[in-house]
């Protein structure tokens, strides 16, 4: 497993440093928004962000959830 590491992280190096010096910032805002899309969140503050949307009315109607959902 250690060999796989570092081989996608040897071709991570690579294409950073075949990307041109402008458009590192770019890159390193893709990269973020990618680890923080596939990132769980721990479920304590998964569970607490709900709670309190739903203490503070912030919830939407059971037949909206469905809504663009096709389900036979």
């Amino acid at each position: 497993m250690e060999n796989y590491h570092i081989t996608y992280e040897n071709l991570l190096i690579k294409e950073i440093q075949a990307t041109p010096e402008e458009y590192i910032p770019a890159l390193l805002n893709i990269i973020r928004l990618f680890r923080e899309s596939v990132m769980l969140k721990p479920a304590e503050d998964s569970f607490m962000t709900g709670w309190k949307e739903a203490m503070s009315g912030e919830t939407m109607p059971l037949e909206d959830l469905w809504e663009g959902i096709d389900a036979d």
